[in-house]
């Protein structure tokens, strides 16, 4: 099981790196970013060290999700530990779509002066992302603190997160290309790439689970 999540992990992060970081340039309206993964435009993004923060966060929650679902060695230790990972990295992710929603939303209906106002420094972005983070976490530890199925609970959320996100991000994104704005593209886009990042981030770790929950079932009736 952990080999299967190394395997998932690498091919998760390959996945980012070829597809959803194109997908989400060309959505942007950056020309022909699918040519080539060593076109001018992916190293320019590449190049600037703010790029590298949701890509890095989707692949380190990818991997330590997996883990956390495949391991069941934390039984040995205190819970609590295993519950404070959980919260923190599931309230992590759920920041980062509620603040790709709110960008979606913004750009829509405030236009390129959202982006000025919010998306002018890194400061003010981090500490929006902080601030949800917090907020989440509250959320997430009162509701997994007396939980047995903490690795199942987060990725049914995160799977649910997605969804409604990708609900509030494709149509805005179609209404701000419509609409011709400059900028606004580059909020809309992150949206709906943040959101089917997080979908399929989900996916991996529910499998396993699947799998998980049926050898646990044999181990239980050596029988079957």
């Amino acid at each position: 099981m952990r080999k299967w999540g190394i395997v998932i992990s690498v091919f998760y992060a390959v996945i980012v790196f070829a597809l959803f970081v194109p997908a989400g340039m060309s959505l942007a309206g950056v020309k022909d970013p699918l040519g080539t993964l060593l076109s001018k435009d992916m190293i320019d993004f590449f190049g600037e060290w703010l790029a590298w923060v949701p890509v890095i966060a989707l692949i380190a929650g990818q991997a330590i999700l997996l883990f956390l679902s495949v391991d069941t060695s934390f039984k040995k230790l205190k819970p609590r530990a295993h519950v404070a990972v959980s919260v923190t990295i599931t309230s992590m992710l759920f920041a980062l779509l509620a603040l790709a929603g709110i960008s979606a939303v913004g750009a829509t209906v405030v236009g390129d002066k959202f982006l000025d106002r919010y998306w002018e420094s890194a400061a003010q972005m981090f500490g929006i992302w902080a601030a949800l983070w917090m907020l989440w976490g509250i959320v997430f530890y009162l509701y997994f603190r007396n939980s047995t199925q903490v690795a199942t609970r987060a990725v049914s959320w995160l799977i649910k997160g997605s969804v409604l996100e990708l609900l509030v991000a494709v149509p805005c994104h179609v209404w701000v290309r419509r609409r011709g704005d400059c900028s606004a593209p580059l909020a809309t886009s992150f949206g709906i790439v943040t959101g089917i990042a997080v979908m399929l981030l989900a996916f991996g770790p529910s499998v396993l689970l699947l799998y998980k929950k049926r050898l646990d079932s044999y181990s239980t009736n050596p029988s079957k």
